[in-house]
């Protein structure tokens, strides 16, 4: 893998290996139910698993983008999130938090409340103005590749080169957002958005070529439908043949795992580190 910094806040992260970032859901209805956390205990409780199982960053969020899922107006997901980022803030001052969202009001109330990194499954699409805000406060901010928009998030892409539309996608966009003024971007090719089963796993295995674009790869396949269906098991159950993808993906260069299970991830980077 190669080697970034990210300017968080002022706060410099440097990425040298691969890092973990532990998913946790201050909502009702994601499609882990497992993930899910509401009181702040809970929310505490987790993250401390979380950074004792060898978490980097902690990816807090309050809205579900799972299929079928209902969109929440930013005030509801400010009430779940802010309270959230502020709590690990104060228990657990030197991790890296991330807020997921594409509100650029909950966006900045999180960067307040301690949050230092700006993850928008959207890429700017829903509200521009959270670029502006990323910028604004020295934020890295992940750019996510959404074909089409919330609405059609289930709707595959009509393509045969998923890969290359991907590639296309990011190497516009780091332009555009480095015209902004936004240097420290991570980029998500969104695994399960606006994709099918069969064009996941075409992306995953072109994965390495993203690299070629020179900024930080996250990925997130954790428990996703993708890992599930071709095996017609559960989200439950999919914690081992995620881990197996994971593997894969670290194998091929990706440098940050957005996952439910931390434990897990940071064995599987134990693993691929011994083999470099």
């Amino acid at each position: 893998m190669s080697i970034f910094s990210l300017n968080c806040k002022g706060k410099l992260l440097i990425v040298n290996k691969p890092m973990v970032m532990g998913i946790i859901n201050c909502t009702p209805d994601s499609y882990f139910s497992d993930s899910r956390v509401h009181s702040l205990p809970d929310i505490l409780a987790k993250a401390h698993q979380m950074v004792q199982d060898g978490a980097g960053i902690l990816d807090l969020g309050g809205q579900s983008t799972r299929p079928g899922s209902k969109r929440i107006p930013a005030s509801v997901e400010m009430e779940r999130v802010v309270p959230a980022v502020r709590a690990v803030r104060v228990s657990y001052p030197d991790i890296i938090i991330s807020v997921d969202t594409y509100y650029s009001s909950v966006a900045a109330a999180a960067l307040e409340a301690g949050a230092s990194i700006v993850n928008d499954v959207t890429g700017g699409s829903y509200d521009p103005e959270i670029l502006e805000v990323a910028q604004q406060y020295r934020a890295p901010y992940v750019c996510t590749h959404l074909p089409g928009n919330l609405e059609s998030i289930t709707d595959a892409m009509q393509t045969n080169q998923v890969s290359a539309e991907v590639l296309r996608f990011f190497e516009s966009k780091l332009d555009s957002l480095r015209k902004k003024g936004l240097n420290d971007i991570i980029l998500d090719p969104g695994f399960g958005f606006g994709k099918s089963v069969a064009q996941n796993y075409e992306l995953l295995k072109s994965v390495a070529a993203l690299k070629a674009i020179g900024a930080p790869l996250l990925i997130g396949i954790s428990r996703k439908s993708m890992v599930y269906k071709p095996l017609n098991i559960s989200a439950t159950e999919a914690l081992s043949a995620s881990s197996a993808l994971h593997m894969y993906a670290l194998e091929r260069g990706v440098d940050i795992l957005r996952v439910h299970d931390v434990k897990e991830a940071t064995e599987c980077i134990t693993l691929y580190n011994l083999l470099q």
